[in-house]
């Protein structure tokens, strides 16, 4: 059975040390470890992290030791994002987290998961940007909170 991909935004990093995220956020860090998901970042994350604490950077750099893919920002990427700018998702203040369902609609992951509720994992916004994405030729994008995802720690 094919491995799930799996894009984590950089609030799932950063939720390793939340209490109130932490349990799913270092769960899903397991399933990583034991090979249960791919882990999938972009060149998004690795500069939202650059002047992250330490710890966050660390929980990125296993990441990257994990093997996660890390997806390039490319010109069909941002079209997208623009595009979900053209159709009022997000306000041009949030571009970013809208740059990062592009990033994983156009590299096909499987899952992008975050702990963003408000721009994010939130069903209306979900979609209205995989209506962007059939639109524009791409497949919906899965997206949830790690709590969702992760299945370490289940009984």
């Amino acid at each position: 059975m094919k491995i799930q991909s799996v894009y984590i935004d950089t609030s799932v990093i950063g939720g390793c040390f939340d209490p109130e995220f932490a349990r799913w956020s270092n769960g899903l860090m397991q399933d990583f470890r034991l090979g249960n998901f791919k882990p999938v970042v972009s060149e998004l994350v690795a500069a939202e992290v650059e002047d992250a604490p330490d710890q966050v950077q660390g929980v990125y750099a296993e990441l990257s030791a994990l093997g996660a893919e890390v997806i390039t920002i490319t010109e069909p990427a941002l079209e997208l994002a623009d595009a979900y700018q053209g159709h009022h998702i997000l306000t041009p203040k949030f571009y970013d987290d809208g740059l990062h369902i592009a990033l994983a609609a156009v590299a096909e992951v499987d899952v992008l998961v975050g702990w963003n509720f408000k721009h994010i994992v939130r069903y209306q916004k979900i979609r209205l940007f995989n209506a962007v994405n059939l639109e524009h030729g791409y497949k919906s994008v899965h997206i949830y909170s790690p709590r969702e995802v992760t299945t370490y720690g289940e009984d």
